[in-house]
């Protein structure tokens, strides 16, 4: 495994757990700034809004430039991002802090898993973008108890001072791992932006933020669903949690290997399972055991897709275009933000909370037909080449092929 993986996980760790540690340091932090609950919630939901807008907005400005420079420079900016929060002496500048961190997180993780995919050989490139991703299901299985365990024990801003050491290390790892990798051309944003006149690069885009807007309803609930319906106790969630960080995991990686195989195919297969495992989660969700199960499958088969979406709208970019996969990280944050609003709102309806599970069934059903559709226009977009061969073997004038053909006649997926 090239070194350069590694330490490109060791900085999705990172980030991974910047995101989502706050969650448990909230009543402290809303405490020392004297805020109330709801206000201090901005500094999740901010912290969300920002890595969306980031994604594409500092993608755009810096895609083009030579991407070991921009990685090292993300982190940098991820650094001083989480010095601000720890030395913050007021709440707007904690604000400050976390939209400062953010804003690296969406194109982090595009131009990463670009650079991932440059490492290794071609029928290996989603494997090594679920290795990258590692570091974010790591920062949720181990990376999140410790850190909270940090801030309960030495307090908050500790937290942050350990999640800026993460940083130097990483910023250290890829500066010695990751090989210097040039841009050709000068035509800069405009070359990005081209990628996104492919029709499989925005179907691609709206199967990611389906797939998750489906899946992050449940996630958001989660604990209300085990402690309320399931009977579990409060004490015992954070086991049940790690659980299901260890299925994220798991789940990640062999979600890779399968899409570096048959990447349409296998997303197929994930979305169908994913409908049945929500529906089948919300009906049997009263009976612990079964919960635990659904849980762990729910996990799996959940995070399962994500080399696959971020594998999918870099294919179709002509694996060129940071900007296209930073906005696919977008996707993921506007899916999440559109799940947790859907499954408040249904429990808000007194609905129940199973029914932030089982509302996420039509939505990641949208996203199976999103990629039906987008297979289908695959397989007519095949046939154009022998078409175009016949033209011109008759001394027609052949079409010129549109960016899609040229991108699926090279792949090894129908």
């Amino acid at each position: 495994m090239p070194l350069g993986l590694i330490a490109l996980a060791l900085g999705g760790f990172g980030i991974g757990l910047n995101e989502f540690v706050v969650t448990g340091l909230l009543p402290s932090m809303a405490t020392d700034f004297a805020v109330s609950p709801s206000t201090a919630g901005w500094i999740v939901t901010g912290y969300a809004f920002s890595v969306a807008i980031g994604a594409v907005a500092i993608t755009s400005l810096v895609g083009h430039l030579p991407r070991k420079p921009v990685l090292l420079g993300l982190v940098v900016l991820f650094i001083i991002g989480n010095v601000i929060c720890a030395l913050a002496p007021t709440f707007p500048i904690m604000l400050i802090g976390r939209v400062v961190a953010a804003m690296c997180q969406g194109a982090y993780y595009g131009i990463g898993a670009v650079v991932a995919g440059s490492l290794v050989a071609p029928n290996k490139k989603a494997y090594a973008i679920a290795i990258m991703f590692t570091g974010l299901t790591v920062a949720n299985v181990l990376g999140v108890p410790m850190g909270t365990f940090i801030g309960l024990e030495y307090g908050w801003r500790a937290t942050f001072w350990a999640i800026s050491g993460i940083g130097v290390l990483a910023f250290g790892g890829i500066a010695l791992a990751i090989p210097y990798q040039a841009r050709s051309g000068g035509e800069g944003l405009r070359s990005e932006l081209a990628a996104f006149k492919s029709a499989q690069v925005w179907l691609s885009l709206a199967l990611t933020a389906l797939t998750y807007g489906g899946l992050f309803g449940s996630f958001a609930y989660i604990s209300y669903v085990l402690t309320d319906v399931s009977g579990f106790s409060s004490g015992t969630v954070p086991w049940l949690l790690v659980l299901l960080g260890v299925a994220l995991f798991i789940g990640n990686l062999l979600g890779g290997k399968a899409a570096d195989k048959a990447l349409d195919k296998t997303l197929t297969f994930l979305l169908v399972a994913i409908i049945i495992i929500l529906v089948c989660f919300s009906l049997v969700a009263s009976n612990p055991v079964a919960a635990v199960i659904a849980l762990i499958l729910m996990g799996g088969f959940g995070f399962g897709t994500i080399p696959g979406l971020q594998m999918r709208v870099i294919k179709y970019a002509h694996d060129e275009s940071a900007l296209v996969s930073g906005a696919n990280i977008g996707a993921f944050n506007l899916g999440i933000g559109f799940g947790a609003w859907l499954g408040g709102l249904t429990i808000a309806a007194g609905l129940g909370y199973t029914s932030s599970i089982w509302s996420g069934a039509p939505v990641v059903g949208l996203g199976l037909l999103a990629l039906i559709y987008a297979r289908v226009l695959d397989r007519r977009t095949r046939k154009s080449p022998s078409r175009l061969v016949k033209v011109a073997s008759s001394g027609g004038t052949a079409p010129t092929p549109t960016s899609d053909a040229s991108v699926v006649t090279r792949s090894t997926d129908s």
